[in-house]
């Protein structure tokens, strides 16, 4: 066997302390522990507990295009990252290729040096234009690029302070006993001193692949590439998860340039029957289905392994970390197939049912609708029970805030007051879907029209609020749409009999899957990434789980706000009793709520006076912990804590007080530390007040009227999906309107464009006409 170890004895004495960190983090549990090989893992999420792990860098990945040289960036990221994991206490190993198109690389410039001299010496500078490079064979390559391969990859694993060790290997070392045990051993001793093994196949003398000698049994597979090369080394050495890296994105059921192309981010073993596979990458002797052969060989070896892209530059960076973060990225290979559809499959189930839907009469819709009012009371004694059961979990866990745990609670009467909001949505909503908004008449005999639809297919994403469930399905029936959604854990119980209800109402008119409750372990995340098959996600929970959606949410449209920073502004012409009653109300009636009071700003006039000291007792009465602003700092010997930022959203009995001069400088105060979501005057003096409301930009501003009114049942919308700060489509508390769209409908009989033209015989009219016509099954507006 042809075996080298390269790595530097200066380095390990540079770090005398290596072993001893990662044994302290070892015994801090801050890194994977060992576990028993012979399973791979079952699902993604489970990737995190990677210990031992075989990093695989394809032709494509570590080549430039022109497949002479390196690309050296790239190759950059991927080093950092494999010292990161090893720097967590992981066992990382690289099966890389890339030394032949350096030796090419080198070999090259060799013989043009050596050419344009002989030229020079011999024909003269003018023959150097003639020169023409010879073929250049590959494990002549080989031999000259492996030890500048590696020398290159200890200088960039350097930088972090890793050692790495190279060793090359053919195909007869894994047959041959001894030479097997001996690699294994030289591999398991430089893990043992968190070493960076780095293997590659000894091209240099190397025999060419044999056609169809690839896999030869259970227990055997051949090395003719760097594929089945990492899925024997993985097998070998008990690995726990094998990353291969190439140029696609993973795998799909067929060539990823075809049009019918779906990607596959997990893949079954029993599927490969019903994958067609294209030609292989630009460089390598493998493809895509050598790359599957060897994935289910290590799988079956007990190696869960993911193949993914590692040349994109927007991913490369943080590729394998996310893999082993247990994100969707690339093709995961699992034994374990799931009883229920994936989440694209619910998806498209949701999208064709939704569809239905959409096609029903206002009365179908309604009759689904009522359906699941009924069964909510009907059912009472079934949901109970279940969320009895999210209750006693969630109270001996202690993991949930006392607001959460009391957002999750449902009672007999919320059923029953849920029940009768549905009822109240049955009935408003009978001219929602194809309603006709606009109709024009273009020229004689082409009509217009502009008619409400659907978006689509809708992703709510919720927590700890199980009641959100039976609004948002009756909101997405009554509108036409499909929805996915996504509860969290901690209401799993409660989540599933209401969806169960859900789909048992639907069934009446055939259409159960239009509504698909995410049960699997899909991340947030994950399902934000799935831009082609969802239309709009709608987050309900904290601000915190917003602003995750938000960054997360790159292709897909979000609605809903991320801060509920909510201002009222007590105006030196405002009435006592109305200021303390509103105030009150709007920090105290439920302060977790997004349209609690956060920030009271209150006129420099009113300091020192008894509508303020009333107020001032009023919050210290309702145990309301007051943080001073800088200006209302400045005013007091002794005063509050100072509030650390006036951006601040507490979700408690706590509130910042600030002093302002104007209404107009509250206005300006409000759009600066402000969210856009509610905000509040409270004045006698009408034209204060008119000017309060021209000139604020938040989604809702009120006169003399408490913050708590931000929201889609006291705004008479039957229920809400939630309150956008968004500028664009809906904004506000969003119910059943802000869950459709419109579309263009043309009427034409033979018309086309060229009639219009200097040579047609036909003008524009452009007359708007009155809505009359009543589509099929559809109200219009009069």
């Amino acid at each position: 066997m042809y075996l080298q170890k390269m790595f530097s004895c200066s380095q390990l004495l540079a770090r005398p302390n290596a072993l001893q960190t990662f044994k302290r983090a070892a015994s801090q549990g801050k890194m994977p522990l060992a576990r028993a090989h012979g399973k791979s893992f079952a699902h993604r999420s489970d990737l995190r507990q990677a210990k031992r792990i075989v990093v695989k860098l394809g032709s494509a990945v570590v080549t430039r295009g022109d497949e002479c040289g390196l690309a050296l960036g790239r190759l950059a990221s991927i080093v950092e990252q494999v010292a990161m994991l090893q720097n967590q206490g992981r066992e990382m190993m690289i099966v890389t290729s890339g030394a032949v198109a350096f030796g090419k690389q080198r070999l090259r410039h060799e013989i043009l040096l050596s050419q344009s001299v002989r030229q020079a010496l011999h024909s003269g500078q003018n023959q150097l234009k003639d020169m023409s490079l010879p073929v250049l064979e590959a494990r002549a390559c080989a031999a000259a690029g492996q030890s500048g391969l590696m020398a290159l990859y200890e200088a960039m694993f350097t930088q972090y302070s890793t050692c790495t060790a190279q060793i090359l290997v053919t195909n007869l070392d894994f047959h041959d006993d001894q030479k097997r045990r001996n690699l294994k051993s030289t591999l398991h001793e430089l893990l043992r001193m968190n070493i960076v093994p780095i293997i590659n196949t000894n091209d240099a003398v190397v025999p060419p692949p044999e056609p169809n000698s690839d896999l030869q049994g259970v227990n055997v597979i051949s090395i003719k590439d760097n594929d089945s090369l990492a899925a024997r080394l993985a097998v070998e050495m008990r690995a726990d998860l094998l990353i291969a890296l190439s140029d696609v994105e993973g795998l799909y059921d067929s060539p990823p340039g075809s049009d019918d192309a779906k990607f596959l981010d997990t893949f079954y073993p029993g599927d490969q029957h019903s994958i067609t596979y294209g030609t292989k990458s630009r460089v390598g002797i493998g493809g895509m289905e050598a790359k599957v052969k060897a994935a289910l060989w290590a799988l079956q070896g007990g190696t869960s392994v993911v193949i993914a892209n590692g040349t994109h530059p927007k991913v490369t960076g943080h590729v394998i970390t996310d893999i082993v973060e247990g994100k969707k990225v690339g093709t995961f290979f699992s034994e374990v197939k799931p009883a229920g559809p994936t989440v694209e499959q619910q998806t498209e189930m949701a999208r064709s049912a939704g569809r239905t839907l959409a096609s029903f009469e206002p009365e179908q819709r309604s009759d689904i609708i009522c359906a699941l009012a009924d069964l909510l009371t009907e059912r009472k004694d079934q949901i109970l029970s279940a969320n009895k059961k999210d209750m006693e979990h969630a109270v001996s866990t202690g993991r949930l805030s006392p607001a959460m745990v009391k957002r999750l609670s449902l009672s007999s009467s919320k059923l029953n007051s849920l029940s009768i909001g549905l009822r109240q949505i049955a009935v408003s909503s009978q001219d929602s879907v194809g309603r006709v908004l606009r109709r024009t008449r273009v020229a004689n005999n082409l009509e217009l029209e502009q008619i409400t639809v659907p978006i689509g297919v809708l992703l709510v994403i919720f927590e700890s609020r199980p009641d959100c469930l039976p609004q948002v399905s009756a909101l997405a029936i009554a509108s036409g749409n499909a929805l996915l959604l996504k509860g969290g854990k901690e209401a799993a119980n409660t989540n599933r009999i209401l969806h169960e209800l859900a789909q048992e109402a639907l069934s009446i008119h055939g259409v159960k899957d239009a509504i698909q409750l995410v049960s699997t372990r899909e991340e947030v995340e994950d399902l934000c990434r799935l831009e082609k098959m969802i239309d709009l996600i709608i987050p309900r929970g904290s601000s915190q789980l917003v602003r995750d959606i938000q960054r997360a949410a790159k292709g897909i449209p979000v609605l809903g706000h991320s801060e509920g920073i909510c201002h009222v502004y007590v105006d030196h012409e405002a009435s006592v009793d109305k200021a303390i009653k509103i105030i009150r109300d709007s920090k105290c009636d439920y302060p977790a709520a997004c349209n609690a009071m956060e920030t009271l700003l209150v006129h420099r006039e009113l300091l020192r006076t008894p509508l303020f000291d009333q107020l001032i007792d009023m919050l210290r009465t309702e145990h309301v912990k007051i943080h001073a602003g800088p200006k209302f700092a400045s005013y007091l010997t002794f005063s509050p804590s100072e509030v650390k930022s006036l951006r601040t959203e507490y979700g408690d009995l706590e509130c910042c007080i600030e002093v302002v001069d104007s209404m107009q400088e509250a206005v300006d105060h409000i759009h600066k530390y402000g969210s856009s979501h509610t905000d509040v005057i409270v004045t006698e003096n009408e034209d204060t007040a008119e000017q309060f409301l021209q000139q604020l930009d938040s989604a809702c501003v009120f006169w003399n009227a408490s913050s708590r009114f931000a929201d889609g049942y006291r705004f008479g919308l039957g229920a809400e999906v939630g309150i956008s700060t968004a500028r664009i489509h809906a904004r506000g508390p969003v119910g059943l309107e802000g869950l459709l769209t419109t579309k263009w409908v043309l009427r034409g009989e033979g018309h086309t464009a060229a009639d219009f033209s200097e040579q047609g015989s036909m003008t524009y009219l452009h007359e708007n006409l009155p809505v009359a016509r009543v589509l099929p099954g559809r109200k219009t507006t009069s």
